[in-house]
């Protein structure tokens, strides 16, 4: 995995709810350098389920509502993605990849909207044998196989799984913080994708306005209000 060999995460690419600084600064309190870039070559995509909406109670296991999102190689997309430095984070590479163990984490290239070019760590899709090399079988059924899914990755584009909608919510209110660049938004409203590929996050708030009416639950509100 690129950059595991760090002693923690010089930059960190985040292309959710992390696109507003003021969100980002809720995990990454003491972040320095945040940017917005572009990514290219890269989609981004709600194709997997990620145990946290289970174990939280905001999945919805029988409408397939439970994606988040992730990344993928795709020869010619591109989206915009904030990069920060997680300073005096004391976050270390091992606990990185605990945060966010669902993914595999690649150095990317990225190209800064107000110039300049650099690199960063960001999560883009794995594999189910991976996260079972890593994690072990236990742990994969315990989080996964236990909540009723047949997989993590590698869905079909036909599945039909959805944004979990109080995530989906979350990161479209966090894209339209005071202070977040209306290219931004709608990067995240227009260059992100559903499982099929094809329908995107407008498209989809479109077709179901009923997500941005799903609040969190109270105990939840503060994480998953933008």
């Amino acid at each position: 995995v690129g950059g595991a060999a760090m002693a923690r995460p010089e930059v960190i690419v985040g292309f959710g709810s992390l696109l507003s600084e003021a969100s980002a600064r809720t995990t990454f309190p003491n972040l320095v350098d945040f940017r917005l870039v572009r990514v290219r070559n890269f989609r981004r995509v709600f194709q997997h389920p990620a145990a946290i909406f289970f174990e939280r109670g905001i999945a919805k296991l029988e409408t397939h509502e439970f994606c988040s999102l992730s990344t993928e190689p795709a020869e010619g997309a591109s989206f915009i993605a904030a990069a920060f430095r997680p300073q005096a984070e004391n976050l270390s590479m091992e606990e990185f990849h605990k945060r966010e163990e669902e993914f595999e984490l690649i150095d990317v290239e990225f190209e800064g909207l107000d110039g300049g070019t650099g690199t960063g760590l960001m999560c883009t899709q794995s594999t189910d044998e991976q996260y079972i090399a890593r994690w072990g079988q236990d742990l994969y059924d315990s989080k996964y196989k236990a909540a009723g899914l047949e997989r993590i990755w590698g869905w079909p584009r036909d599945s039909g799984i959805r944004p979990c909608p109080v995530y989906l919510r979350h990161c479209v209110l966090a894209v339209s913080k005071p202070g977040v660049v209306p290219a931004a938004r709608d990067s995240f409203l227009d260059e992100t994708f559903l499982a099929d590929r094809v329908t995107t996050v407008r498209q989809y708030l479109d077709e179901h306005p009923e997500v941005m009416a799903t609040p969190p639950p109270e105990s939840l509100a503060s994480r998953y209000s933008g």
